[in-house]
């Protein structure tokens, strides 16, 4: 994987304006339907054009996230659905193949179907708990859910189309577009051992029902255990190359510092990689922020996730983390699914408490207190908490 060379502070401040002009491009999209934004239930507008918006986090109490309650992440919002109807969309699948080839929707079906759940989450979730505030969609606790997905293994259709040698990353399209043609197409790839692994689908179901429009219908990427830039909806196009996917998606933009950065320290240089796995991560669902409880007992519940590593254990505090204590964990335990977990508390006394979370996973990564800062606001995975007030 290459990463990009060391930047100087100009270089930083440049990543943020052209993250700034980023947003400026995706609110010049075409609005989503009222019909579609109807369909997509009890949401959190963060953007109208295109229809970014993320789920309440009260939602989180169930396993599975229904279609209607998954947040909505696109750079130029959907494309005409007639395009995507089984008589006019394709799957084309080039680059580095002995054979390229051309799918239709019923082709893919007929491949050995997977189910797989694994939690989708944007990179920027949590983006507006970094300090300093940074450009981008304020995306707060709720883009992210957990989803039971079946499709076609990637594996299967590459190694179809026989691979070449040389070949080391696969690049993904979709039918999307944007409403200016100076602004770059989405275009994203993962290195090859990605694409191979026997989880990593081409994904036309999700909870056992088509993928709706809004999630990518009919067809898109699932990448179990990696940030959501990875899973490209309306599939359209697969390349595999020798390389990292060029463009701005890919070479600037979804890219993190390799070492930690201090902007109160003037932006110090860094190398840049690629957003990839999730990090070690929980949230409170109940009680809500702001709610009224009795004396006790109180059931603090939540969910707990991180990427490719099953959660070990979640705890909590009632003291601004001077003291811990484990919370249960509970429901099904699946690779690359979120864990839920529920917690008895008494409270000692009355009045405003604050409650926090942490994960941790089995291989020893602890959910830090507060995130490291980037300039893109990426992989926020601070404490979670809620302030109740404790009362009859």
């Amino acid at each position: 994987m290459s990463d990009s060379p060391h930047l100087s502070r100009r270089s930083l401040f440049r990543r943020v304006v052209e993250g700034l002009a980023g947003l400026a491009l995706w609110r010049q999209a075409q609005p989503v339907s009222a019909q579609s934004v109807a369909e997509t239930g009890p949401l959190t507008a963060r953007v109208t054009r295109p229809y970014d918006a993320e789920t309440p986090v009260r939602e989180f109490t169930s396993f599975l996230t229904p279609a209607h309650r998954l947040f909505v992440r696109s750079h130029f919002g959907p494309p005409p659905q007639e395009a995507l109807t089984e008589q006019n969309w394709k799957l084309t699948v080039g680059g580095l193949v002995e054979r390229p080839q051309s799918f239709a929707l019923k082709a893919l079906r007929e491949l050995e179907p997977v189910t797989v759940t694994s939690v989708l989450q944007c990179s920027g979730n949590g983006r507006a708990f970094h300090r300093p505030k940074v450009p981008g969609v304020q995306w707060e606790r709720g883009a992210v859910g957990n989803v039971r997905w079946t499709g076609a293994r990637l594996r299967d259709v590459l190694e179809g189309a026989g691979l070449r040698g040389h070949a080391r990353h696969v690049q993904f399209q979709g039918a999307d577009r944007p409403v200016v043609s100076s602004v770059p197409l989405f275009i994203r790839s993962i290195p090859l051992a990605k694409a191979l692994h026997p989880d990593t689908l081409l994904a036309y179901e999700m909870n056992g029902r088509p993928l709706p429009l809004l999630h990518g219908a009919p067809l898109r990427v699932v990448t179990p255990g990696w940030m959501a830039e990875s899973c490209v909806k309306w599939l359209t196009d697969i390349t595999v190359r020798s390389d990292e996917a060029e463009g701005y998606y890919m070479q600037t933009a979804y890219r993190m510092p390799v070492t930690a950065i201090h902007p109160q320290s003037g932006l110090p240089g860094t190398s840049m990689a690629p957003v990839e796995a999730i990090v070690v991560k929980s949230v409170i669902a109940s009680p809500e922020e702001g709610a009224r409880v009795g004396p006790g007992p109180v059931t603090i519940q939540g969910v707990a996730w991180s990427g490719e590593s099953p959660i070990a254990g979640v705890e909590v505090s009632c003291d601004d983390g001077q003291t811990w204590d484990s919370a249960r964990l509970v429901g099904e335990d699946l690779p690359y699914a979120w864990r839920q977990w529920q917690f008895v508390w008494r409270p000692s006394q009355s009045g405003e408490v604050t409650i926090h979370c942490r994960a941790t996973d089995v291989e020893g990564q602890v959910q830090p207190r507060v995130s490291p800062w980037n300039p893109s606001g990426f992989m926020w995975n601070g404490w979670d908490h809620v302030t109740v007030t404790v009362g009859r």
